[in-house]
């Protein structure tokens, strides 16, 4: 019996996307700060990293988050 048992996040049968490695992983296999996820698919994960440039794009498009009033009327900091 090992003395301390190893802790996971997540749980078999969910997908990340581990950043390290490039490459898609079932269940907790690489630490948190690596991977992205969880994912209820194995493509769902396969498309991590298009789906977040494609959320980068909407996120710096979206007029929301280009509030004219943190800056100064000609676009300085």
């Amino acid at each position: 019996m090992a003395l301390f048992k190893k802790r996971t996040v997540g749980k078999p049968g969910e997908w990340f996307y581990c950043l390290e490695h490039q490459k898609v992983e079932e269940g907790p296999d690489c630490p948190g700060k690596d991977r992205m996820g969880p994912y209820a698919s194995r493509e769902e994960a396969e498309h991590a990293m298009r789906t977040a440039r494609e959320r980068n794009l909407e996120w710096e498009n979206d007029p929301k988050w280009h509030d004219s009033g943190a800056r100064g009327e000609d676009g300085d900091a």
